[in-house]
Parts: C-alpha cells; sequence; structure tokens
C-alpha cells in the first residue's frame, strides 16, 4: 500500500516576505502597493515618453503627451474594469450589471485595458493627425514598465499566485493555502516586464516598418503570458474554461498574438526607431 505522501513549507520553499499590502493608512483613507503600482508605471512611461521627446523620437510634443497621459488611465481603467466583468464575471454581471460598478471588490483585466487604451490611442492619433500605427509603436516599448510594476503589486498583495509546486523557490501564500505555490507573479514579472521591456528597446532602435513594433510587443506578451498560465493558478470561480488545461488567460492571448503576427508580417514603409 503506497504511503501518503504531505507537503508542506518546511520540506522545500522559500518564505514569503510578509509586506503590508496597504502602503499608506490615513484612517479614512487606505492607499494599497498595487494602486501606488498603477501611478508609478504611468509615472515611468512619462517620464521615458519626454526624454524621447527631447531627443526626437516620439511622435508628438510635450503638451500633447500630457493630454495623452491622461487618455491612456481612462483607457486603463475603464478597458480593464469592462473587461474584467466581461470577461470573467459574464454571468454576475448579465445577472446583476450593476456589480460591474463594485470597483471596491478589485478586478482588473490587463486584455480589457489593452482594448480600453488601444481604442482610444487610436481616436488620439487621429485627432493629432498622427499615423495611429506610429503611435503605438512608440507606446508599445513604455507598456513593459506598467506590466512589471503590476505583477508587483499582484505578489506584495498575495493575488493571482501560481499552482502547487515542489520546486524549491515554491513560497506559502498567506491566502494560498498550506503548500507552498509558484510566485507566478514574479515569472510575469520578468517575462512580461523587464524581458519584453528589453526586447523592445533593442529592436526599435532600428528603423522598422510602422506597426512591427507593436507586434512584436502583442506576440511577446501573449507567448509569455501563454507559457506562464500552465503554472498560474486558474481564477477559482473559473477554472479550466477549454479542454480542461485552457484558461481564460490563454484563451485571449490567441488573438493578440495572431493580431500581432499581422502587423509584424505586413508590408509598409520604414520610420524613425522609437527607442
Amino acid at each position: 500500500m503506497a504511503r501518503r505522501v504531505s507537503l508542506s513549507v518546511e520540506d522545500f520553499g522559500m518564505t514569503y516576505p510578509q509586506i503590508n499590502p496597504v502602503a499608506l493608512d490615513l484612517g479614512f483613507l487606505q492607499i494599497h502597493w498595487y494602486g501606488l503600482m498603477y501611478v508609478f508605471g504611468f509615472l515611468g512611461g512619462y517620464w521615458l515618453a519626454r526624454r524621447r521627446i527631447q531627443a526626437g523620437r516620439f511622435p508628438m510634443d510635450a503638451n500633447a503627451l500630457s493630454d495623452f497621459v491622461g487618455w491612456v488611465a481612462i483607457g486603463v481603467i475603464l478597458g480593464g474594469r469592462l473587461g474584467y466583468v466581461l470577461f470573467y464575471q459574464l454571468e454576475r454581471t448579465i445577472a446583476d450589471p450593476l456589480s460591474a460598478l463594485a470597483i471596491w471588490e478589485g478586478g482588473m483585466s490587463f486584455h480589457g485595458g489593452l482594448l480600453g487604451v488601444i481604442g482610444l490611442t487610436w481616436w488620439f492619433a487621429k485627432k493629432h493627425q498622427i499615423a495611429p500605427l506610429v503611435l503605438g509603436d512608440a507606446l508599445a516599448p513604455l507598456v513593459p514598465i506598467g506590466l512589471a510594476l503590476g505583477r508587483l503589486g499582484n505578489f506584495i498583495g498575495s493575488e493571482l499566485w501560481g499552482r502547487i509546486t515542489t520546486l524549491p523557490w515554491g513560497m506559502v501564500f498567506p491566502n494560498g493555502g498550506p503548500l507552498p505555490r509558484h510566485p507566478s507573479q514574479l515569472y510575469e514579472f520578468a517575462l512580461e516586464g523587464v524581458v519584453l521591456f528589453v526586447v523592445l528597446h533593442v529592436y526599435a532602435r532600428t528603423p522598422r516598418r510602422a506597426g512591427q513594433v507593436t507586434g512584436l510587443f502583442l506576440i511577446g506578451y501573449g507567448v509569455f503570458r501563454f507559457a506562464v498560465e500552465f503554472v498560474r493558478e486558474p481564477d477559482a470561480h473559473l477554472g479550466f474554461v477549454w479542454l480542461d488545461w485552457v484558461t481564460m488567460g490563454q484563451l485571449l492571448t490567441v488573438p493578440m498574438m495572431l493580431i500581432g503576427l499581422w502587423l509584424f508580417v505586413r508590408k509598409g514603409n520604414l520610420h524613425a526607431s522609437v527607442s
């Protein structure tokens, strides 16, 4: 008769750093690290874009950029929230449409935020007579900054952790049960943030056809996200959405990778480097 083997953090695994998810408690208001990461991400992208304007490698001036950042923030927040309730809470939203307004419960979708940013970027580009794909190519290398900081916010908040693992760097998360899990937030921080940032910046240093930098971003993010989903715990209320192994995150990356591949291989004229 086989002996039952139990796993625990004493057998292997790293200690999860106990970081208070609340960065600042004013009594009447709590400011969480996750929210601050959004702010830091916008500031980081804005700072880098300003440097590129000064170097003549960004398709707008400083005044237009200040206006554009505000629209991007709206696209991220509204798109991210709408994407979450439609992609991850559709049944609840249909039964109770007002639940979409329950932002205090949390819930943001990267894919929804991306669609929001794409829509407003296209509108802004047309308004300011900028080729939308050229503006997209200038914006794409900045996005990994926000992605990296957002995943750090997830890690500090002990959310979106990975599946149970026996690897030596597994961690026991405060709300993830007693067994060590993949720190999948850190995997995404490294791949979707650091690696993608470096790849896009190196690639964008050489003049490319309009849309190629954007296409590489969509492909790169899609591949990294699809891969990490194999070790990331599926959403409890959804589980696997297809074939008992495909998650919602993987399903949503497929169209973005296909669009990215089309942008990457399509013909067009070269335009100036953006990095």
